[in-house]
């Protein structure tokens, strides 16, 4: 994927991901566009520096059809950094797309060989364009077949939310749930520009056109169109998880995008058991027996 669509997808537009997992995306992608600072809305500046994500790609298989198979259990992976359109069925470059993720589904959902799906979930969240349709989609998918979030360690935000569209959750003792929040973040290469020498200047029809480019700075009225914008998905997300978890909207909105670390996610109610991931499997598949 080229840095600059990639760069697309990242800045400037909301994202439901954990905000280490923000920052660590921004460190890999400053260097390569000059960004060597990140400020919050809260004011505080983060030094970025070069890193790139450590998950390894994944190998396929020919014909795959997006999970495994462990005896009569569909596994589908949802791991890294989760994007709309990936255009695989499998995590790749650290990555998972909705798009594999609702196919894989869907296939497992329609295989008279899966008594049971698995999702197996170790994310810290993403885009949250597609995100809530596919949580949607397998919500819609209970009853028909067994579904269980197995997090072999963690789901964060975007991930989160698709963890809670299942029938339960297992959490282990070290990996955490929550952070159900929405964040973006604006990158102004105005002064930049400036101290370069290069002056942008935009030709709009209609008054707030360019609100949000990175050439200018923010304005007043655009963040706080922005922020309308941010706090519509995230009260979407919340009574997403209202829903899907059988808990009170105002419980969800109370955690204010609070992380949840094995036993603290059961109590709060965003997981039901804590479980070793190989523990957890076995029990679902004692239940097919």
């Amino acid at each position: 994927m080229q840095f600059a669509h990639l760069a697309q997808r990242m800045f400037n537009r909301p994202l439901a991901i954990h905000p280490d997992k923000a920052e660590v995306i921004m460190a890999a992608l400053g260097e390569r566009f000059g960004i060597t600072r990140m400020v919050r809305v809260d004011g505080q500046a983060i030094d970025v520096s070069a890193s790139m994500f450590d998950d390894e790609p994944y190998e396929y298989r020919d014909r795959d059809n997006g999970y495994d198979m462990a005896g009569p259990v569909a596994v589908i992976p949802v791991h890294g950094t989760l994007v709309q359109k990936l255009g695989t069925l499998r995590p790749f470059s650290g990555m998972t797309g909705y798009d594999g993720i609702r196919q894989a589904f869907l296939t497992a959902l329609n295989d008279q060989a899966v008594e049971a799906i698995v999702l197996d979930v170790d994310s810290p969240g993403g885009e949250v364009s597609g995100c809530f349709d596919l949580v949607d989609t397998i919500y819609a998918g209970r009853g028909t077949k067994p579904i269980q979030a197995i997090l072999t360690e963690s789901a964060y935000s975007g991930a989160y939310a698709i963890a809670s569209a299942a029938d339960r959750i297992y959490v282990p003792r070290t990996g955490g749930v929550g952070s159900i929040g929405v964040i973006c973040m604006h990158v102004d290469f105005s002064k930049a520009l400036t101290s370069a020498g290069v002056q942008v200047t935009f030709i709009t029809y209609g008054d707030r056109k360019a609100d949000g480019h990175p050439e200018i700075p923010l304005s007043a009225e655009a963040l706080e169109r922005f922020q309308a914008d941010i706090d519509t998905m995230g009260e979407l997300f919340v009574e997403t998880v209202a829903r899907n978890r059988n808990i009170a909207a105002s419980k969800v909105r109370d955690t204010q995008a609070v992380t949840y670390l094995g036993a603290a996610g059961v109590a709060q109610g965003l997981a039901d058991a804590v479980a070793a991931p190989d523990a957890a499997f076995r029990a679902l598949v004692a239940e097919l027996a």
